[in-house]
């Protein structure tokens, strides 16, 4: 395997992390932002108020993308992987 062959791999599989991650990373971001809001303008500083919503929301959001990133993982795989481990 030639370094530049290597570099492709690496770089396309941390793409693949950043389109399976985007959506629970921006899902936490919105839902953060949202109730520092609410919290600064109503001065509620309760600790469960922050984390119970955005991990609710984080476990349905991955609940619903489930398919997606699985299938951005198997195509990384067959697409990449699999064809450099079978050519040797």
């Amino acid at each position: 395997m030639t370094e530049e062959a290597l570099f492709d791999v690496l770089r396309q599989g941390l793409w693949a992390s950043v389109l399976m991650a985007s959506p629970l990373l921006a899902v936490a971001l919105v839902v953060g932002v949202v109730i520092g809001l609410l919290q600064a303008l109503t001065s509620i500083q309760e600790a469960t108020l922050t984390f119970v919503p955005k991990a609710g929301l984080m476990i349905a959001v991955f609940w619903v993308s489930m398919s997606f990133m699985t299938a951005t993982l198997v195509s990384f795989f067959n697409d990449q992987l699999i064809p450099m481990i079978a050519g040797g």
